[in-house]
């Protein structure tokens, strides 16, 4: 039974340290009364984010409204590109892995809900759907964050 639960702890750390790290990398939560922008964002089974360049300011907290206008699911997880990249191999060595993270939202078919997001550094950040294959195949999007 030790063994199994430090197996269980070892293969979740990275899993931890990665949400942290992404948190860090591209901004914190918004609070939903700070909201200046609304951005809607929709994602299709061509594997493609409409729009695929967002601008907004360092400072600002943002509520993406995503929509899921595809047959499958797809997924909007915002993060630094080498955080997204990590995230993505590890979505690959563990199918059917589920998360719920402030920076990212899992949408059905059909179904549309959203995330406030506030961008913290200017720079450039990203959004991609994680399931695997779809960032690979070009399923990602770009934030800049000017001052």
């Amino acid at each position: 039974m030790k063994t199994m639960l430090a197996v269980i702890a070892l293969s979740l750390a990275p899993v931890a340290a990665m949400a942290d790290a992404e948190v860090h990398a591209s901004g914190v939560p918004g609070a939903p009364d700070d909201i200046v922008q609304v951005i809607d964002v929709l994602m299709d089974d061509r594997l493609h984010f409409s729009p695929d360049t967002v601008t907004v300011k360092a400072g600002e907290t943002v509520r993406f409204f995503a929509r899921n206008t595809g047959r499958m699911k797809h997924e909007m997880v915002i993060g630094s590109m080498t955080d997204l990249t990590s995230h993505a191999e590890m979505m690959r060595k563990y199918p059917g892995m589920e998360h719920e993270e402030p920076n990212m939202i899992t949408l059905k078919p059909g179904q549309r809900g959203g995330i406030v997001w506030k961008f913290d550094t200017p720079g450039s950040v990203y959004f991609a759907c994680l399931v695997p294959g779809h960032m690979e195949v070009g399923m990602i999007a770009k934030v800049v964050v000017t001052e």
